[in-house]
């Protein structure tokens, strides 16, 4: 059974090729047979039960739909009063009525339900570098839950259980569509008869992984038995996100925080205008694409998780305590000119002695240790490595368990 923090970064690129995943991400379809051991961790119906008997997620996290329209909620959901707000609660019997008469299920975000989905959707955003969310399709029999589509995020898909028939059409009419768009009228790419293209088309078994690309078109029917997939997806930074921090710099900008002179003669517009577009033309040179990236991962969030009591009480953790790396990201650590170090994680930036600093690269790059573990690999002991363990915790970048 393979381990879910590495099914990506490991199984994936052992079967793809590391260098020609990611040349080929976002642009290309592909077709990878993990096995089904490597998912086999993933999720199980008795994880699926579990969750939806303790969390209780509902609508709109919780959703079913059937022949590509929505299952109205009163079909499947009461209205019941908790804490003084009002909230849906899904009805079992209902839930598998819906089910039997070919209904899709959708839950939204699982990756933050369920650890193993999660640290798998962690190692998918070490490979690609950008967030990631996980969404769980379950459905029986022979039909749809949604009609020929494409999704403004790039997808790759886990086959699960049971299986699924796909069609890849590929890129439609309007190249790289997005979220808030312009174009919305666009349409699926058709052959010269004006039948919809095909890039590929098979059914996926337990195992099996697709990477269908934004803005691709895609159909998606039951086989006549059960399926479960999980849709890990990811959006890609673009040259509108650069443009979006590039207008984030110009606050920065007397110049541009100035009222425009509306009432001016139009030849003091015509000035203004230039000594705004010199300005503008001058950030846009020095918006160096590397320095973006970098900023963008130094503001990668985190997962909420918390590390009682070590951060709250006195005293060193134990030779034996497990230090987890929180940051999913590794974020870069620079030296500065009094001796410390500092890196940026989730948008804030912190700073330590230097001694912490190998033990950082060590927990970057191995993710989980003991501290006896971590004091050797990173050759300051253990008392150096539980103190700067410690300190680490206190700041939410390491999770310290027995």
């Amino acid at each position: 059974m393979t381990d879910p923090g590495q099914i990506f970064t490991r199984d994936l690129c052992e079967t793809v090729g590391r260098e020609a995943l990611t040349t080929r991400l976002s642009e290309e379809f592909f077709l990878a047979d993990l096995g089904a051991d490597a998912v086999r961790s993933l999720l199980t119906f008795e994880d699926l039960n579990h969750l939806l008997a303790t969390r209780s997620p509902e609508p709109p996290r919780l959703r079913l739909h059937r022949d590509g329209s929505p299952v109205p909620l009163e079909a499947y959901t009461d209205l019941a009063s908790e804490s003084r707000s009002a909230r849906r609660v899904i009805r079992p019997e209902s839930l598998y009525g819906q089910l039997r008469k070919g209904a899709s299920l959708v839950l939204d975000s699982i990756d933050r339900m369920h650890p193993p989905i999660g640290a798998a959707a962690d190692d998918l955003m070490r490979l690609v570098r950008e967030r990631a969310q996980a969404n769980l399709y379950l459905i029986w029999g022979e039909s749809r839950g949604f009609d020929t589509h494409w999704d403004d995020h790039d997808t790759v898909i886990v086959q699960v259980a049971g299986t699924k028939h796909w069609q890849v059409h590929g890129p439609g009419s309007r190249p790289f569509p997005m979220r808030n768009d312009t174009d919305h009228k666009h349409g699926p790419p058709r052959g010269a008869d004006g039948e919809l293209s095909m890039v590929w088309e098979g059914v996926l078994r337990p195992g099996q992984a697709i990477h269908v690309p934004r803005g691709w078109w895609h159909t998606v029917t039951g086989t006549g038995e059960m399926s479960m997939h999980l849709t890990f997806g990811f959006t890609r930074a673009t040259g509108v996100d650069w443009a979006e921090a590039l207008v984030r710099r110009l606050y920065e900008e007397e110049a541009f925080r100035r009222d425009l002179p509306r009432f001016a003669s139009p030849e003091q517009r015509r000035k203004h205008r230039h000594v705004l577009l010199s300005r503008l033309l001058e950030l846009a040179e020095e918006g160096d694409l590397d320095a973006f990236l970098a900023e963008r991962d130094g503001r990668f969030p985190r997962r909420a998780s918390y590390s009682l009591p070590w951060p709250v009480e006195e005293g060193l953790p134990p030779e034996d305590a497990r230090a987890e790396f929180v940051p999913i990201l590794p974020p870069p650590v620079t030296r500065e000119d009094d001796g410390k170090v500092a890196l940026t994680v989730a948008g804030r930036r912190y700073r330590f002695p230097a001694v912490v600093e190998p033990v950082l690269e060590v927990l970057a790059e191995e993710r989980s240790l003991t501290v006896g573990e971590l004091g050797e690999r990173a050759g300051v002991g253990t008392e150096t490595a539980a103190q700067a363990v410690s300190a680490l915790a206190r700041h939410h970048l390491v999770l310290i368990g027995t």
